[in-house]
């Protein structure tokens, strides 16, 4: 680890504005109140301990979550500066913690690449904390300073001792204000996909993770890949089949810019694998980076299909969409002034970026393919047989539009729509089974508010090629009822309605709908996901009776609440059996009704473990899947597929 110290003092940190209103409107900095905005906390201090690995400073990060509520993430970088700066008259320690952007990433030497410019600054951790302290390891001393609620400086920054054994660093604590957020308990699971991806992204960075809460798993977790993102790769692939044990990867540098790429074709037919990333943020909305990659790749295999005769003179050009079906590939960019753009700032917009990944692509992919004549050969040949299916797909397609043009509208007959034609308040409750669509139809308000019952479990589309998938029912009336197309057709504006709610019920047939459901959105109308348009609907499982009033329980926990909150409570606690059996006014009170209904909202905030997830639970691997159950069922709560 270098320790070199030349180029980062507190003279290289710049202040943009004051630290102002963080309190007052957390949202505008860290998106909400809720678990989201809680993990954002850990996400900026961990985010600087990463810069510092960027930048060729730090191995090893550690998080701890600690038993009383707060979190410590400590680096062994060379430590904010804690000299004083010459024209703020403040420590460097001081800027970071209580000016808003201020740090040493805005235009001074600190850093040439940081995942940081995406964030707000440590200094929003210190607003939105009741207490954080600070301890920073440097020139052989240990240097502490601590903040009372809401960043008020409670001690300056003072030496307390010896840095331990000549140790360099950064020791972030600090303890969420529960005045401020719903919840101040942390998901162990969510963060431990968060910090996975950032080892895969930073070969060789140790990042270890330990939860001293009680209650929780004690055992510590580490993470480190000495192949970055072709560990990556791997891992994503690991429940998918791979055509080939190779996984291809390349890397190039060209005027402070660096991108790195991996890949590998499995026999799946999903053609959403390809994940991004511009300096360790998700660019989940992809961006010039993936442009440039899937205009080369398409280019690149068509050349050598032609070339090795695979493909003929008469046949017709293999299309984006054919190539990368099957295909995972992780790309890795990093720039000296990412340019995001998009509804969420999860967009790469820097042109530079796109040519630097075609060129690299063009050059690289084509060494590749010659260099491996076996994976070569089996990638085309998925793709001529993508090519086919697809254009199947297209016949059953173009028959349906023409059926639709004949018959008017083209709805399914099921369905019973709403009679606004404002999207924005429209809502398409799907429905397990006849009888509940009955009981919903019933119960629904019939200006805003569509019913499309589902009748038995829909085709699991993650082992199905599209051809097969459009000769399904379900799939039909999903496809038409939304109105927006689907994969890559799918428009977002064109959809009939800003909510699609999943009503199930709440036992294991239930859940696997739900889930077979979330598993069509997911690869197939992604942005509805993506853009938070898709909800579960959460019935009750219990009801009982308070006084005159009949109270319902969603679920176990709640009725535990229930019963620690009402120790003398007599009466005998029903359970609800399903959605058919529920009046249709107990429906509209519990599970409908806007005013006192609860909806969980679906996200994809990391795609790439979304993916990873979904290929687990619905793909042919048995093992991985009881895996994967296992060590997930304690945070199912969090889970966000």
């Amino acid at each position: 680890m270098s320790q070199t110290t030349a180029t980062y003092t507190a003279s290289s940190m710049t202040i943009l504005e004051g630290l102002a209103h963080v309190r007052k409107r957390p949202g505008m900095y860290i998106g909400g109140t809720g678990l989201s905005g809680l993990h954002h906390l850990v996400w900026e201090v961990v985010d600087n301990s990463v810069d510092e690995a960027m930048a060729g400073h730090c191995d090893r990060i550690d998080i701890t979550l600690l038993a009383d509520g707060g979190c410590r993430v400590a680096d062994d970088g060379r430590g904010i500066p804690t000299d004083v700066h010459p024209e703020f008259k403040l420590t460097g320690v001081e800027i970071a913690l209580t000016k808003l952007g201020g740090g040493g990433k805005f235009g001074g030497d600190g850093y040439k690449v940081s995942g940081g410019l995406h964030g707000v600054g440590v200094s929003v951790v210190n607003a939105l904390s009741s207490r954080v302290l600070v301890q920073v390891d440097q020139r052989g001393k240990r240097h502490e300073i601590e903040f009372a609620e809401g960043g008020a400086k409670k001690t300056s920054l003072t030496v307390v001792g010896d840095a331990p054994r000549g140790r360099t660093g950064t020791t972030v604590t600090f303890w969420p204000d529960e005045t401020i957020f719903e919840s101040t308990e942390f998901a162990a699971r969510t963060m431990l996909e968060r910090f996975q991806m950032m080892a895969f992204l930073n070969k060789a960075l140790e990042i270890r993770f330990k939860d001293e809460r009680e209650g929780h798993d004690p055992t510590p977790v580490s993470y480190r890949y000495a192949n970055g993102i072709v560990d990556f790769v791997k891992h994503v692939n690991a429940s998918k089949n791979p055509l080939f044990t190779k996984v291809g990867s390349f890397e190039q540098v060209e005027d402070e810019h660096e991108v790195e790429l991996a890949f590998q074709w499995n026999d799946g037919y999903q053609t959403d694998g390809l994940h991004s990333f511009a300096n360790g943020i998700a660019t989940i909305e992809g961006g010039t980076h993936e442009e440039g990659f899937r205009a080369a790749l398409t280019t690149v295999l068509n050349k050598y299909a032609r070339g090795k005769g695979l493909l003929k003179e008469k046949d017709a050009n293999l299309a984006g969409e054919d190539v990368r079906e099957g295909l995972t590939a992780i790309i890795s960019v990093r720039l000296r002034e990412p340019q995001f753009e998009g509804q969420t700032k999860a967009k790469l917009g820097n042109p530079e970026i796109k040519s630097l990944v075609q060129k690299a692509t063009n050059e690289h992919l084509s060494w590749w393919l010659e260099e491996h004549p076996t994976e070569g050969n089996k990638i085309i040949k998925k793709a001529i047989n993508a090519q086919r299916a697809r254009a199947a797909a297209r016949q059953a397609r173009d028959a349906t539009r023409r059926k639709s043009a004949l018959d008017g509208a083209g709805m399914p007959d099921k369905l019973r729509d709403c009679s606004s034609r404002n999207r924005d308040e429209c809502e398409l409750f799907i429905v397990e089974g006849d009888s509940a669509g009955g009981s919903a139809t019933s119960a629904r308000d019939p200006r805003t508010q569509a019913i499309l019952p589902i009748r038995g479990k829909i085709l699991n589309v993650e082992r199905a090629q599209i051809d097969r998938m459009l000769k399904n029912n379900e799939v039909q009336a999903l496809i038409a009822a939304i109105g927006a197309g689907f994969g890559e057709e799918f428009e977002i504006t064109k959809a009939r309605y800003d909510r699609v709610i999943l009503l199930c019920d709440a036992d294991v047939d239930g859940s696997h709908i739900r889930t077979l459901l979330l598993t069509f959105f997911f690869r197939h109308m992604k942005e509805l996901v993506e853009q938070n348009h898709v909800y579960i609907a959460q019935p009750p499982l219990y009801s009982t009776v308070v006084g005159k009033e009949k109270v319902y329980l969603k679920d176990d926990a709640a009725k535990a609440r229930f019963l620690a909150e009402n120790p003398t409570h007599k009466k005998e606690f029903s359970r609800l059996k399903g959605l058919g059996e529920m009046d249709w006014q107990e429906l509209k009170a519990t599970t409908m009704d806007s005013a006192s209904r609860t909806l969980l909202q679906v996200g994809v905030e990391q795609a790439a473990a979304a993916d990873t997830a979904i290929s687990t639970l619905m793909g042919d691997d048995v093992a991985a899947r009881k895996d994967f159950i296992q060590k997930n069922a304690k945070d199912v709560r969090f889970i966000d597929i």
